[in-house]
Order: structure tokens, then sequence, then C-alpha cells
């Protein structure tokens, strides 16, 4: 595979959820949704995702994270429980690899990704198809690095 990579880089407020999104896209051209689910309308979230990047997080403090499902519990939303900033959704698939989709507005680059994002309304959707489209368009999740928390 020879598709270029650009590390997008980004977090949360206070710097507990930390992540390096590596996308084959330049911020201009990512693909941005708002969807229609209640709590990304009150987080005022544009999500985007690529399925030939990958993502890296780190957590300073995982006890400071807050991982909330909601609907089908069918992913995990990592919203870090000190500066109270949603950062991106997880899923893993059978094997436990993990997939996400990444909050737009927690890049350091946010200012660029200023294209028109597409509303989608996934309500209608089966657990299946849910994950099935998950799995095709979400990010592959390379690694999530937990650190040791200093009290």
């Amino acid at each position: 595979m020879n598709s270029q990579h650009f590390p997008l880089r980004g977090g949360c407020h206070c710097g507990n959820l930390k992540l390096i999104f590596n996308s084959t896209q330049t911020p201009n051209r990512l693909a941005v949704r708002t969807c229609a689910c209640s709590f990304c309308r009150k987080h005022g979230t544009r999500s985007t995702s690529d399925p030939n990047g990958d993502l890296q997080i780190q957590i300073i403090n995982p006890e400071k994270v807050i991982r909330y499902r909601f609907g089908m519990h069918t992913a995990d939303f990592l919203i870090c429980g000190c500066c109270g900033v949603y950062v991106a959704a997880l899923m893993q698939n059978e094997t436990q690899q993990s997939f996400a989709t990444i909050n737009v507005n927690v890049l350091d680059c946010a200012q660029l990704v200023s294209q028109d994002s597409v509303t989608v309304d996934y309500d209608g959707e089966t657990i299946q198809s849910r994950q099935e489209r998950r799995l095709q368009a979400w990010t592959p999740v390379v690694s999530i690095e937990e650190q040791n928390s200093q009290s």
C-alpha cells in the first residue's frame, strides 16, 4: 500500500485523551458527518473516519475516562471525565480489533475541516447492519495506550 498518510493530532481540552489520526485524506478532503442522534446533536459533533487510515489513542489517566454506551450499546463513546470533551467512539469486531469514528472538533487542525457535513440518521439500522456499516467505514485503531495513573 503506497497511499500517503496525513497525521492529524488532537485530543480533549485538558490533554487526558490524545489521538493521532493517520488519514489518507487531507483535512479539507475528509468526509464529515453530522449524526442526527440526540447525543451528537447535544455535543455539536462533526464526525469523520478513514477505513484506509489508522488511529492511535493515548489515555493519560484511564480512571478519568468515561466510556458511555447508549442506544444499541454497540460502541463506547470516549468522554474525558476531567474536561467533559467527547473525543471518539469505539467498537470492536469479533476478533477484538477496534474501529473508531473521530470527533473532528477535537483535532488540532479542526479549522481546516471547513467542508459541509452530511447529516445522517441511523435510527432504522439493526444491530447487525450498524456493525457492518462501521466495520466498512470506521478507522482501524492500531493502539490504545493507557498511562499509569499518578495520584
